[in-house]
């Protein structure tokens, strides 16, 4: 399923992906892609696939039916990693003892690209002070990480992983454990980063009722892809009606 030279909107393709731990079948057949400028909401219920397509997405889990492609190469070709960025769960549990500043963690992000861009000096300290006033956090960078709020680690570990200018931003549930106010400024800067800077992102969430405002893409996932498609029509979906008849915390408005 080769990418055609022409189709430069759809970054990541995915086809028929099938995965098992061992014997517990977690995803089936399951197909989407992510074009770019997307803001991208993948949702479910616990154990229904999300992190797992994610780290498949990513190479880090091969399935065993279907394949990957990323920017018009498959997944096992695909070389400029730089291009992609990933907070994966848990991120932010940092030992508020460790010994690193908030500048030293979002220098760690330029590490991957000195492997294929050879930045001075001034570069790679102008590339960290972007990062730092992307996420309004420019004001910490002297400050050791694990004396930060959790809401401003996660915006430390979003400096990191937007320091190399990725295309694409991968987070798997950033903002658990954070209260609702943190995580509602939390999200505008993400839609920021999407609509100002044109990061694409792709967002593991179970908070769709505060990010409902930002995405414009919405991928249910149980296993199989109960639907893929616009925010606006998933809202008057039968996958919407049904999430909301088990319970979980979904809201439809749009300010």
């Amino acid at each position: 399923m080769a990418l055609s030279a022409n189709d430069s909107k759809t970054l990541i393709a995915v086809k028929d992906i099938s995965f098992s731990y061992g014997y517990a079948k977690v995803l089936k057949n399951v197909s989407l892609d992510v074009k770019s400028g997307d803001f991208l909401a993948v949702i479910g219920p616990n154990g229904s696939g999300k992190t797992t397509l994610i780290k498949i997405i990513l190479g880090l889990l091969k399935p065993y039916e279907g394949e990957v492609w990323i920017m018009g190469r498959r997944v096992e070709e695909f070389l400029e990693w730089q291009k992609l960025g990933y907070i994966p769960q848990k991120a932010t549990h940092i030992d508020s003892f460790f010994p690193v500043s908030v500048y030293e963690v979002v220098a760690m992000g330029l590490l991957s690209k000195k492997k294929f861009t050879r930045l001075t000096k001034k570069e790679e300290e102008l590339s960290i002070q972007n990062a730092l006033e992307q996420v309004g956090i420019e004001d910490f960078k002297n400050r050791r990480i694990g004396s930060l709020s959790g809401g401003q680690q996660q915006r430390v570990f979003i400096a990191r992983a937007i320091v190399k200018q990725p295309h694409i931003l991968f987070l798997d549930e950033p903002t658990t454990g954070v209260d609702a106010e943190t995580q509602e400024h939390f999200y505008d800067m993400l839609d920021a980063l999407n609509k100002k800077e044109g990061i694409t992102i792709v967002l593991i969430t179970h908070e769709i009722g505060i990010v409902n405002r930002h995405v414009n893409k919405v991928a249910c996932l149980n296993q199989r892809l109960i639907y893929h498609g616009t925010h606006a029509e998933f809202c008057h979906s039968k996958a919407f009606k049904e999430m909301i008849a088990g319970g979980h915390h979904l809201i439809s408005h749009r300010h």
